[in-house]
């Protein structure tokens, strides 16, 4: 449910319509897309803009139950891993990159970001505000 802050259009319409459970996420360049899951593309050029700005962005207006990332980024992305557990206050689950990938298909929207670091992706699960 939308907080403040948000004002790429697209991007704000999409966390107003969001209900509890309901899922968003946030990727970087490479990410894969189902042809059925709205992508709202911010990238401009490499690294612009970068998934923590865009990420530190949603949070400020969308409230979390859970989120999920993808178990590779343990080892082939520590750096960002422990940015992203800095700013998320609830619990991270791991998943395969693969089911990740798949799940994108129920996910409300897609949001790419001009990141270039590899499983800069999130799905961001969808809480209540009372």
């Amino acid at each position: 449910m939308k907080k403040t802050k948000v004002i790429n259009s697209d991007l704000s319409r999409v966390i107003s319509q969001m209900g509890h459970y309901d899922t968003l996420g946030i990727g970087d360049a490479g990410m894969p897309v189902p042809a059925n899951t709205e992508k709202i593309d911010l990238a401009v050029s490499k690294n612009l803009p970068s998934f923590m700005a865009v990420l530190e962005n949603v949070l400020n207006e969308l409230e979390l139950q859970e989120v999920f990332l993808a178990e590779e980024i343990k080892t082939q992305n520590p750096e960002q891993l422990k940015a992203i557990e800095q700013v998320i206050k609830v619990p991270i689950k791991f998943i395969a990159h693969s089911e990740m990938k798949a799940v994108l298909s129920d996910a409300k929207a897609f949001v790419r970001t001009g990141e270039m670091t590899p499983y800069s992706n999130i799905l961001l699960v969808s809480g209540v505000t009372f």
